[in-house]
């Protein structure tokens, strides 16, 4: 039931001074002259997780038209946008801390750099909901009732009437709207014009490709190099709103950056890695467009492998153990490497990203000195080198890779790119002839063809998870950690998550999944089914509680995290 505001005002009056449990007694519905204020769950304690609040304002009233949210990609970068106002006005209205704990606080799940689906805003046609955190404030333990009045009845309907209502005498708000919304789109059709031109990936001309520094993923300022295509890589693509953009095309295939130390090798392969996402305006990277399917591979020393087929890169173990359903507690840098490759195509990854400082150095390559040292009889890793076209020719899968310290890849390669001073310049004719002009004294032993990618079935219990009062205890620890229950998944090699809120998402997915698991069921229908639920209800279906801080994910960070659970058995 709806109640008058004023209500509320009268409960913190009464409650002033008492337990802080008494907060529970205002949760509920109600209703302000401009807005509705939903309080879905209350704190029990000032120093726990702040309480989680909705408000909702009628859709007409917003002053928000209907062209905002005419498709599916309006809606999410128009989500994204109001988010963004909503944390500006909450960090400019609210007095932040009040007494004791987490009191005094209104957090809303602040996006980065990336315009992702959110569920701390919903967008429809009849209203904009607004879900975000409380924390309510008390002294001790004792409930601050004048300090809470405060925030829920004059902090909370001036932050809506800043964040939630359009304000259309502010041209330049219009403005940053409209290019939030329209890049975004502009962004989804380039991605879109990538395969239809048997491409890769894109960057725009006059990318700003380096970052401010390894914590802070803001544009560098001062000393950027703006991105130059090489003449002979360049391409025109169309966009709905910003019309024809030229950049560098990256066409299917092997494709080597290749450079000395600190001149943006690593950078591009960062931006391209993130390239599976979309971008805010003014993000220098934002016209840098990389397929959905494109993965980024790194060694995981420790990590389990459970019964993956890494028979292509690593055969002929000592002991003769198997390598066609290869698990293991502790793996190498090499078996990790192979695994990450094997488990990403069975998930759908048909791009590869590698880059150098992040592999281990004997499953890239083994050069001929090594070769005659050690045989090949008794060498049981068969190089990426020697696999790099085979994936390609047999499989369709494309590969773009870091190298600077070996020109073994030269002859391997179809496009070979040299990064001097953060600029590309394609030097692939030069790096054949370098090829030829050198040629190998050791020869690898023939290689079997590729085998079909390997599909396994997850058996039951394989994530085990302990209910407690009914429910699973889900838990995440920043970007790469989560607990379900009683498992614990550690995923630090997973490179191209952005947010915490994705790993929230991924651990309800998580949990989703392991109640699929039933032995015959395989993985790739597993991730499929998920994806399925995804589409037809939204990031909501992952759990039943309402919550303003999930984000979307793609199946290939799904696929890894399951991978990486030591209790995971499969067939």
């Amino acid at each position: 039931m709806t109640k008058p505001a004023h209500h509320l005002k009268n409960m913190l009056s009464r409650i002033d001074g008492k337990g802080y449990k008494a907060y529970k007694d205002i949760q509920g519905v109600y209703a302000f002259e401009r807005f509705t204020l939903l309080i879905d769950h209350v704190q029990g304690d000032p120093f726990a997780q702040p309480s989680r609040l909705r408000i909702r304002v009628d859709r007409d009233k917003s002053g928000f038209g209907p062209h905002l949210t005419q498709s599916a990609s309006r809606t999410t970068a128009f989500s994204d946008w109001l988010i963004r106002r909503f944390a500006k006005a909450a960090k400019r209205i609210a007095k932040g801390s009040r007494g004791s704990g987490k009191g005094g606080t209104i957090l809303i799940d602040t996006p980065g750099q990336q315009i992702l689906e959110r569920t701390a805003m919903r967008v429809t046609d009849a209203f904009i909901e607004a879900r975000f955190f409380l924390g309510l404030p008390a002294f001790g333990r004792r409930i601050a009732g004048r300090d809470a009045s405060e925030m829920l009845m004059k902090e909370l309907p001036e932050i809506t009437k800043l964040a939630l209502f359009c304000n259309r005498k502010n041209q330049k708000e219009s403005d940053g709207l409209l290019r939030h919304i329209t890049g975004f789109e502009d962004a989804e059709a380039l991605r879109r014009q990538l395969k239809e031109k048997k491409l890769v990936a894109f960057v725009g001309n006059g990318a700003s490709l380096a970052r401010s520094s390894g914590i802070d993923p803001a544009p560098l300022t001062q000393g950027a190099v703006l991105f130059e295509p090489p003449e002979t890589l360049a391409v025109t693509l169309d966009r709905p709103n910003g019309g024809p953009i030229t950049g560098m095309g990256i066409p299917e295939g092997v494709t080597l950056i290749a450079g000395g130390g600190f001149h943006g090798k690593s950078t591009l392969l960062n931006a391209l890695e993130l390239g599976v996402y979309n971008h805010i305006p003014d993000d220098g990277r934002q016209w840098v467009i990389t397929r959905n399917d494109a993965l980024k591979i790194r060694a995981a020393d420790g990590r389990s492998i459970s019964g993956v087929d890494i028979s292509s890169f690593i055969n002929n173990l000592p002991l003769k153990r198997s390598t066609t359903s290869f698990s293991t507690e502790n793996a190498s840098g090499s078996t990790s490497q192979a695994a990450a490759i094997c488990e990403g195509l069975e998930a759908g990854a048909r791009l590869l990203l590698l880059d150098e400082d992040t592999s281990a150095t004997n499953f890239m390559i083994r050069d001929e000195k090594m070769q005659q040292l050690v045989s090949q009889e008794k060498e049981p890793i068969t190089p990426f080198i020697h696999r790099v076209r085979d994936l390609y020719k047999e499989k369709g899968v494309s590969t773009i890779l870091v190298m600077g310290g070996s020109g073994d890849y030269f002859s391997a390669s179809d496009l070979v790119l040299r990064m001097t001073d953060y600029r590309a310049e394609e030097v692939t004719e030069k790096a054949h002839t370098i090829a030829r002009n050198t040629p190998q004294k050791k020869e690898i032993a023939t290689l079997s063809p590729l085998p079909l990618i390997h599909h396994r079935a997850p058996l039951p219990q394989s994530i085990p998870m302990e209910e407690r009062r009914g429910r699973v205890k889900v838990a995440t620890y920043g970007l790469h950690e989560m607990v379900l229950g009683k498992t614990r998944i550690g995923f630090d090699d997973v490179e191209q998550l952005t947010c915490p809120s994705q790993t929230r998402a991924l651990a309800e997915a998580v949990r989703l999944a392991a109640g699929l698991m039933n032995g015959k069921r395989r993985l790739e229908e597993i991730l499929d089914a998920i994806e399925e639920i995804l589409e037809k209800e939204g990031l909501e279906a992952l759990t039943d509680i309402l919550r303003g801080d999930l984000a979307s994910f793609r199946r290939l960070e799904l696929a890894a995290v399951i991978n990486r659970a030591r209790s995971l058995k499969v067939l």
